[in-house]
């Protein structure tokens, strides 16, 4: 079942959400993120009207995705960056796809115009991912990120609503 995150469902989005900020290059941030923070994160989504959702399976949150503006100011108002994240158990079922789709619905409905994803060069599986969803690349910024000791390489991919 998909469904809109609500701040008890923190805990578990951060038992899926911290060990990708630790362990991986998946995200350059390397910064664990509270279970207050996430709450906070929920919230917001709430306050801006953008999607914060879960994939739950047999009672218990295996994933969730989430989009809030691209940058700052009116100008961006229709363009949203997103993040999705599985429990590494849950990959393969599909969730991950039933969470994209549900994400885009939510921001469709809402007049967004695009979903961008932020992308580790490294991260072959997602950028497969995304380009199997429509996603197109329209950008590479070689060495935007630091992280474990080295720089590695954000792609931007983009997908019109």
């Amino acid at each position: 079942m998909i469904r809109p995150a609500v701040a008890a469902d923190a805990p578990a989005i951060a038992a899926i959400w911290n060990p990708v900020i630790r362990d991986t290059v998946i995200t350059f941030n390397p910064v664990e993120k509270t279970v207050e923070e996430i709450a906070a994160l929920i919230a917001d989504s709430d306050a801006g009207d953008w999607g914060f959702l879960v994939a739950e399976t047999e009672g218990a949150v295996r994933g969730f995705a989430r989009y809030f503006q691209f940058r700052g100011g009116f100008g961006y108002a229709r363009s949203m960056e997103h993040t999705l994240y599985l429990d590494p158990q849950a990959q393969g079922r599909g969730l991950g796809h039933a969470l994209m789709d549900a994400l885009e619905a939510h921001a469709r409905n809402r007049g967004r115009r695009m979903l961008i994803g932020g992308i580790t060069g490294d991260n072959a599986a997602s950028l497969r991912f995304h380009a199997a969803r429509g996603f197109a690349e329209v950008g590479r910024i070689p060495d935007a990120g630091w992280k474990f000791g080295r720089f590695h390489t954000l792609v931007l991919m983009q997908k019109l609503l």
